[in-house]
């Protein structure tokens, strides 16, 4: 299947729940994420969850474990949340 029919539920370090959320917001595919880009998405479901999705999607964008992220690329992603109002 390919990226932009795959559900953002198959996208590493995302359940269920984070999926439905997002689902909720209109984030149905890994592509429509991967084109919101993770700041933007989580944006739109912040009032749900917390700061652990922002880096479940961010470093699922890039097939990597959210715990893999640094402080830096933690600070760069709550720089452009405020960016975005």
């Amino acid at each position: 299947m390919s990226e932009d029919r795959m559900p953002v539920a198959r996208l590493r370090n995302l359940g269920p729940k984070s999926a439905m959320m997002l689902a909720e917001a209109g984030i149905r595919t890994i592509a429509e994420l991967r084109l919101l880009g993770a700041a933007k998405a989580y944006r739109r479901v912040k009032d749900k969850a917390s700061l652990n999705l922002l880096w479940a999607i961010a470093a699922g964008l890039e097939d990597r474990d959210w715990r893999d992220l640094d402080a830096d690329e933690k600070a760069s992603l709550l720089a452009q949340i405020r960016r975005l109002g």
